[in-house]
């Protein structure tokens, strides 16, 4: 269940998983194309086995690496606080081919959002003129009618799990308050005063994780205070954020893991994104762009930490982020960077990347990740050792984090997000469940700490439907 589900991230997610389950193709100025799920990391890209007998490397689709829902077997349903229905959203958006949107049409034009909330206080004043297909009432009663659609949701349909994920607009942050966001009970009563600092989508994800649905923040802001994981903790349930990671960010994180790696160091990085669709309507306020410029900046904290020869305690390079609202140039955004680097004797190295991209079609493919691997992760457990019990993974997903800017942790987890590491410790994990070890023959909790919160040295692996148990041996011979 998509919350934004009319918005160009909904109406395209909706047509690309409509698009691939009828193997739809269409005529473009530059020939038929075909579906696929390019951008998606379990369905278009590998992981390696290991070698075969010819010495060989072997790889194999991250989705057969270990039983994934199918992207054709996904119900969608959802929320908007526009009424218009998909189709008609897939036109508005102007992302999609006009063939395929013909092809299309007639099924998409069938569903239409549930309402939605709107708090004019939390995303721009400049969304007013959608802003007609709401659920009324105080926030308490807001968040009823939202259980109540994810049961009408999951009794039509005869659904095992549902994962809500917001794809909507970007909220301001809200002001976090010891005694209102700080444990469940807290957040419980604050809401059904109807505290004003009760986001929209902290809403949604308590309504998700009190009907025992997994819940994912796409955007910015901060959803998910610690009321939320505690309730999440106690209902079983898994929560993950923040903000999904996409264009220039990815490409950030890769540069700057790169020229740290190498021994340059960073002193500035600027960046400047003109987008013309909804999203950068929205951040065109300053109170929603600043949630998004929080994000965006914190991407590279890590890897300045994690090199004290380069930089001294506290020690940051200058980094700006701009968005600017530009109409004519739709979903197509334009992002440039310039990446300035001291190198030897205190000579610069200035690098300047122009990146333009479609960027729901960027998007989109990590929305499907994020719900496939979120459902894995519900069927995954662990033990110490065989006299333990099987527990599940903490309920924060720290190990989504290749797929997100400002990756949620457990507390008292470091924050990786160099996109290496953030690979490695999402693929470790995936071959440890079928008894492969890590692919660099590393020990776990050495090369991939904030992955400790969920997987502990020894551990043994099961997911459901169970595969045979398997210990986990490293090369040095634990178990």
């Amino acid at each position: 269940m998509l919350v934004g589900w009319g918005g160009n991230n909904g109406s395209t997610f909706t047509a690309a998983v409509l698009a691939n389950k009828h193997q739809l193709t269409w005529n473009t100025k530059n020939g038929q194309m075909n579906s696929n799920w390019f951008g998606s990391i379990t369905q278009a890209s590998t992981v390696r086995l290991g070698i075969d007998e010819k010495g060989g490397d072997v790889f194999v689709t991250m989705s057969k690496l270990l039983p994934m829902v199918h992207p054709d077997d996904l119900v969608i349903d959802g929320w908007d606080i526009s009424p218009m229905n998909l189709a008609d959203a897939m036109v508005r958006a102007k992302v999609i081919d006009y063939d395929l949107q013909q092809k299309l049409r007639k099924e998409m034009s069938t569903m239409r959002p549930r309402p939605a909330i709107y708090d004019p206080d939390f995303i721009a004043a400049n969304q007013v003129d959608r802003a007609v297909n709401l659920i009324r009432g105080t926030r308490y009663e807001q968040y009823l009618q939202i259980r109540a659609d994810i049961k009408d949701f999951r009794d039509k349909n005869k659904l095992d799990r549902i994962i809500v994920l917001w794809t909507a607009n970007t909220e301001r942050f809200c002001e976090v308050t010891k005694g209102v966001h700080d444990t469940s009970e807290n957040l419980e009563q604050a809401l059904r005063k109807n505290n004003l600092e009760i986001s929209p989508s902290t809403i949604f994800a308590m309504a998700a994780v009190d009907e025992g649905c997994c819940y994912v923040n796409g955007s910015p802001q901060n959803t998910l205070v610690d009321g939320v994981i505690e309730r999440a903790e106690k209902m079983g349930v898994f929560v993950a954020g923040d903000d999904f990671k996409s264009g220039q960010t990815k490409l950030k994180s890769v540069l700057v893991d790169f020229l740290v790696s190498a021994g340059l160091k960073p002193v500035s990085i600027v960046s400047y994104n003109h987008l013309g669709n909804n999203d950068g309507k929205n951040l065109s306020a300053p109170r929603q762009f600043r949630s998004k410029e929080i994000t965006k900046s914190n991407v590279v904290d890590d890897m300045v930490a994690s090199n004290s020869v380069l930089y001294s305690p506290g020690e940051k390079p200058d980094h700006v982020v701009v968005i600017k609202y530009v109409p004519y140039v739709g979903d197509s955004k334009r992002a440039m960077d310039e990446y300035t680097s001291e190198i030897l004797l205190h000579g610069t190295n200035t690098l300047v990347v122009h990146n333009t991209c479609e960027d729901s079609l960027l998007a989109v493919p990590l929305i499907l990740d994020l719900v496939l691997l979120t459902d894995l992760f519900c069927r995954m457990a662990f033990r110490k050792d065989e006299s333990s019990a099987w527990a599940p993974l903490h309920p924060v997903l720290s190990s989504l984090g290749y797929l997100l800017k400002a990756p949620l942790v457990p507390p008292g987890a470091p924050v990786v997000n160099a996109l290496g590491a953030q690979r490695a410790a999402l693929t470790d994990l995936l071959r440890a469940c079928v008894g492969l070890p890590a692919a660099h023959q590393l020990r776990l909790e050495h090369k991939v700490p904030f992955l400790m919160s969920e997987l502990h040295s020894g551990a043994l692996f099961k997911s459901a439907p169970p595969p045979k148990k398997q210990k986990l041996t490293h090369e040095n011979g634990d178990k």
